[in-house]
């Protein structure tokens, strides 16, 4: 597992602010574990949500990750999520949450109603030590049959992520095919 905490809170992208857009698109947007002042749907372009990184430390174990999403570059591509007006502080619960490779960055966000503010977003780049990759979508989905950990079952993070998206109306092809996929297990 590699601890990106220290790392994300060099990246203090958000000095000098009472509060700061946070956009989630994975566990973020059905898990709110944290305090927020807002809460509003939202999207970036240019990145597509892919079950492409290792988790040791929530729904796995170092001996067998589970896997979760991380956003790959995709021009041209709108990924829809959750995004939270947050403050500053709330950074410090969140960096240890999202440690295990995920690197804050800033990124533009549309609001549905076409409004836009400036975020920072969680992204585990593919070159961080717990990335695990492409795969077909039924292999994707037998590895999180068969992964657990502390925060739970990766089935209940697949599953609680596709119901989380339906409920934002949104339609995610990789997600709902490796949905599919689980199922039929």
């Amino acid at each position: 597992m590699i601890d990106t905490t220290a790392i994300n809170r060099e990246r203090s992208l958000f000095q000098n602010h009472e509060s700061v857009w946070l956009f989630g698109y994975g566990s973020l947007i059905f898990k709110v574990d944290f305090p927020f002042q807002e809460r509003r749907p939202a999207s970036i372009q240019g990145w597509a949500r892919r079950f492409w990184q290792g988790s040791h430390d929530h729904r796995g174990t170092p001996e067998n990750p589970g896997r979760v999403v991380t956003l790959i570059e995709a021009p041209g591509v709108r990924c829809a999520g959750m995004a939270y007006r947050v403050s500053p502080a709330v950074f410090g619960q969140l960096d240890v949450r999202e440690k295990n490779g995920y690197l804050r960055f800033s990124t533009p966000m549309t609001f549905e109603d076409g409004s836009q503010e400036d975020g920072l977003v969680y992204i585990a780049t593919a070159d961080n030590a717990a990335f695990l990759g492409p795969a077909p979508e039924t292999e994707i989905a037998a590895h999180i049959q068969g992964s657990h950990g502390p925060s739970g079952a990766n089935r209940e993070y697949l599953l609680n992520l596709a119901q989380a998206l339906r409920e934002l109306g949104e339609q995610d092809e990789h997600i709902f095919e490796i949905e599919r996929n689980l199922q039929a297990l």
